[in-house]
């Protein structure tokens, strides 16, 4: 099944219908309002918000700024929007999937496996002539069990070995990756070996991903070509996600580091490396 669906096949969804969960989330506030906020503003019909900050993650700290979520919480989220252990579940955000991806890769790792990303986000919806509400769905009472570990992820010794012996992929910006500028982590640079490969390019203007033979194409180019073990990270593990996404649609599983260069950064002796290779 494709980790995607498109808004004109989410739009003639037959039964059952599939759980529909906004996953609307600025990085900065100084970008816009807070997601909640948008997502009051206008939504699609029956899709039920979740706050990436605090129900897709833990509190900040040794583990970076969006350390994995615990199971209870993930629980609470998906059985509230009335998920079950076979109900399919389509996530989105405003247009990029960036949150989608995060919420779409922390859902399977706590055991969801139906779950998409609706390609282009809400844009696309209403591009596709979907309607929007601000009714918000009263909660319901699914159960859905979460358990951890049901997708491999990366921690630092494991990102630092895989930057060693495959391909480990920094999803930031190239000037992020460089070092020459960081706008949110005290410190900047990348792990030494990662390559740089910002997930911005696996969309298109519109918000929607580029066919999976092009995608194969750019992470051939990166050396992810299939002959060698591939792995993502980013600044707090979010646009991670994404990459692992675009990955998994270019027929490639990666497994994340969550942590990221948030967590990666937290111990002075793990080694930095700047510029653009």
């Amino acid at each position: 099944m494709s980790p995607l669906i498109s808004a004109s096949d989410l739009l003639a969804a037959g039964q059952p219908r599939p759980v529909i969960l906004d996953i609307t989330w600025v990085l900065s506030a100084a970008a816009g309002p807070p997601g909640r906020e948008t997502y009051a503003a206008g939504h699609i019909p029956g899709a039920y918000f979740v706050d990436l900050d605090t129900e897709l993650a833990s509190p900040p700290g040794a583990g970076g700024r969006h350390p994995l979520p615990d199971a209870t919480t993930v629980e609470s989220v998906l059985r509230r929007a009335g998920v079950n252990p076979n109900t399919p579940v389509v996530v989105y955000d405003a247009a990029t999937s960036m949150a989608a991806a995060r919420a779409w890769w922390v859902f399977r790792y706590f055991g969801l496996d139906d779950v998409r990303v609706l390609d282009g986000g809400l844009a696309a919806w209403k591009t596709a002539g979907g309607e929007v509400t601000t009714a918000v769905p009263e909660d319901a009472a699914g159960t859905f069990t979460a358990s951890p570990g049901h997708v491999p992820a990366l921690d630092a010794e494991g990102a630092a070995a895989l930057a060693s012996s495959g391909v480990l992929l920094d999803a930031r910006a190239p000037e992020r990756f460089a070092g020459e500028v960081e706008p949110i982590d005290p410190v900047a640079g990348h792990i030494p070996g990662a390559v740089n490969a910002p997930t911005t390019a696996n969309v298109d203007a519109s918000g929607h991903f580029l066919p999976a033979e092009e995608l194969q194409e750019r992470f051939a180019a990166l050396g992810a070509d299939g002959s060698t073990e591939v792995g993502a990270y980013c600044g707090s593990g979010v646009t991670a996600a994404h990459e692992a996404l675009a990955l998994e649609i270019a027929g490639i599983k990666a497994p994340v580091y969550v942590g990221s260069w948030s967590e990666w950064i937290t111990d002075p002796t793990r080694p930095i490396a700047t510029g653009p290779a």
